[in-house]
């Protein structure tokens, strides 16, 4: 295991300065537009909360703010938020569509970077050595990360997406975390799942991202 501060690190590896950059861009693109995606459903169900507190916009400050920001520099991972309220939301599954729309913009992200990925490989000899390696580990660490984060948004754990999602369809699963004991206990299991949850998600992540850019740049 590397010690020391995780640019340190990854400025070690082959590649490294590419790595990062790549890292830094996709981390940050990646968590403000999941974000959106979430304002943006909100704002389809009637709930104006999002505009309201001037989170539609596209600054990474307002969406990681500055605890993530700092855990971002000191760790390398972050993490982003979007105001919204349930109360204001219109139709019965609303919340649960609110809560999808994170995860479903990772995957479409993913998707994008799959193909054109893809293209780049399919193309390497065009495009020509150094740029199409920095091109391949640019989009295929954007499918790699947005497949985790989907995976990982996707837990049926509060305040997950994935808890909001099964706490909105199913009122039970909703009054099972309500007490305060339970809170502390979902709070728990997400800790842990953060802790723990990478050495899962980021190997399916790779896995996709090694499939779907082989089968894309197959095609050429």
């Amino acid at each position: 295991m590397l010690n020391g501060w995780w640019v340190s690190n990854v400025l070690s590896w082959p590649n490294g300065q590419v790595f990062l950059v790549s890292w830094i861009v996709i981390v940050i693109a990646s968590i403000c537009l999941h974000e959106l995606a979430h304002g943006w459903a909100a704002l389809k169900v009637g709930d104006r909360t999002p505009v309201a507190l001037g989170h539609m916009t596209w600054n990474p400050l307002v969406h990681m703010g500055q605890t993530s920001l700092i855990l971002f520099v000191v760790f390398g991972f972050a993490f982003g938020a979007m105001p919204v309220s349930p109360n204001q939301m219109k139709g019965r599954y609303a919340e649960a569509f609110v809560a999808a729309a994170g995860p479903a913009m990772n995957a479409l992200i993913a998707l994008v970077c799959m193909v054109i990925g893809g293209i780049v490989v399919g193309l390497s000899t065009q495009i020509g050595e150094p740029l199409a390696g920095n091109l391949t580990i640019f989009f295929q660490l954007g499918v790699t990360l947005n497949v985790a984060l989907m995976l990982f948004n996707l837990l049926p754990i509060p305040p997950l997406d994935g808890g909001r999602i099964l706490g909105n369809i199913s009122r039970d699963y909703e009054r099972l975390w309500a007490s305060e004991n339970a809170q502390w206990v979902a709070f728990g299991l997400f800790i842990i799942a953060f802790m723990f949850g990478a050495k899962y998600v980021f190997p399916i992540g790779t896995s996709v991202a090694t499939a779907g850019i082989g089968f894309v740049s197959g095609l050429f």
